[in-house]
């Protein structure tokens, strides 16, 4: 699951959003404080509205980087924890994002922001 967190990291970096997308079912749910700010709610649903809300919010993106802290897995649940900072316009926030995952594909994710800006790497 460290690779995957890795290549997950990597993807947004360069901003490939097929492959960001690529391992979601396409009944998925993801829900983020950031959403709600371009979409009106927090709650995305569906590949399709994934994809939308995602291009939306790489266009509002003059500046990505995501730097991995760590990952951890619950195998037995399928649940995944990617923990980062996120670099965005200028702003560092460290990020939690959780990931489940049926047969190999993600259904539902949700992310969470720390409160203040931080240094990049803590």
């Amino acid at each position: 699951m460290e690779m995957f967190a890795a290549n997950w990291i990597a993807n947004w970096n360069v901003r490939d959003l097929d492959a960001i997308l690529a391992h979601f079912a396409e009944d998925a749910r993801f829900i983020s404080p950031l959403a709600a700010e371009l979409t009106g709610s927090p709650i995305i649903e569906g590949k399709t509205s994934l994809r939308a809300y995602w291009s939306k919010a790489l266009e509002a993106s003059s500046e990505l980087h995501f730097t991995l802290i760590a990952a951890v897995c619950d195998i037995e649940r399928q649940v995944l924890g990617v923990h980062y900072v996120a670099r965005r316009n200028g702003k560092a926030r460290r990020a939690l994002e959780t990931m489940r995952f049926v047969n190999d594909r993600q259904v539902e994710g949700e992310s969470f922001y720390s409160a203040q800006e931080t240094s990049p790497g803590n």
